[in-house]
């Protein structure tokens, strides 16, 4: 199967309570968001109580969150996304986002490491990022009294130069998720 045509971050999304794929279900997709829990501290033998602290900058300053880009996308008639358009609120300015997923995991890339290398150069974050998936299953169900889950949110680890397939089994009551192919 080609990929030409496809984003690195794809999904499926199959309704199991009728064994139909879940065409027309809305999909948001975040990233890069922060982690949402910190890394455990590191263990030491000392007794001194160990502290993650962020890296700090060459200004000895912590680094600036990272820009949290959103896009979102509607599952076609066998419940894929296969490409994701910028996401644009009615509450924005009404400027029409000119960016691309490519364009943002490129962003990552293009970063310089602390030692001055850019390991990500072949297209993809050059470390580790977190991105969210928001499935609005309430639309697609027809309403918050029609789900146990209105909102299925995945969050997941994008590494460097890598595709990323997430499919959703979904029913009004329980949802599976893993890694695809």
């Amino acid at each position: 199967m080609s990929t030409e045509n496809k984003d690195r971050i794809t999904c499926h999304v199959l309704d199991t309570s009728a064994g139909i794929p879940a065409k027309g279900l809305r999909i948001t997709l975040s990233g890069p968001v922060a982690p949402p829990f910190p890394p455990p501290p590191s263990s030491s033998s000392s007794s001194a109580v160990a502290v993650n602290a962020p890296p700090l900058t060459a200004t000895g300053n912590p680094p600036p969150p990272p820009v949290t880009h959103t896009f979102e996308s509607t599952t076609d008639s066998d419940g894929r996304v296969k490409v994701w358009l910028p996401y644009s609120s009615a509450t924005s300015s009404g400027d029409i986002p000119v960016y691309t997923l490519e364009d943002v995991l490129g962003q990552a890339s293009s970063s310089p490491s602390p030692d001055g290398s850019h390991e990500g150069a072949e297209g993809g974050p050059s470390t580790p990022q977190t991105w969210t998936l928001r499935f609005d299953t309430a639309g697609y169900f027809g309403g918050v009294e029609k789900t146990f889950f209105p909102e299925v949110s995945v969050t997941f680890t994008v590494m460097p130069r890598q595709r990323y397939h997430v499919p959703l089994l979904l029913s009004p009551y329980s949802y599976t998720t893993y890694r695809g192919s």
